[in-house]
């Protein structure tokens, strides 16, 4: 299975990862409607952390074990036999959060706005390269 990898001995920390990301799974998928006109706005699926001078981009690792998949009450949390990668079915989706408290990485968000569902990379659906991969100016995040 491919998956993202981080180089932060190259990250800046310009965000634009999260920038892209938040765009791509946003109604519009335009930047100026993403950030400006849609109500209620989506949420970047990686986050870029910061400490000092180190900087990295933090995102689902789709482990191979993975804890919010098993600890999923309503199944809505799944692995794509295909890829490997795991997903949250948004129609199965009940806001219990036992993946936010189960994933080891704190990389589950909680998307409240519209509806309570679980939020977490998807690596942009299987399109190819993830988009905050594509984006990234320093080659810091590599999909392999």
């Amino acid at each position: 299975m491919k998956k993202i990898r981080i180089q932060e001995e190259f990250c800046i920390g310009c965000r634009l990862c999260e920038i892209n990301c938040l765009v791509k799974h946003s109604y519009s998928g335009k930047i100026i409607k993403a950030f400006r006109e849609e109500s209620p706005r989506a949420l970047p699926r990686i986050r870029v952390e910061e400490e000092g001078y180190l900087s990295f981009a933090l995102q689902c690792r789709h482990c191979e074990d993975a804890p919010c998949v098993e600890n999923c009450m309503s199944g809505a949390m799944q692995r794509d036999r295909e890829t490997g990668t795991v997903f949250c079915d948004e129609e199965r989706c009940v806001g219990c959060w036992m993946c936010i408290m189960s994933c080891p990485l704190g990389v589950i968000k909680r998307e409240q706005k519209t509806r309570r569902i679980a939020s977490k990379c998807d690596l942009c659906g299987g399109e190819g390269e993830p988009v905050c991969v594509a984006q990234c100016p320093n080659e810091a995040l590599l999909y392999e």
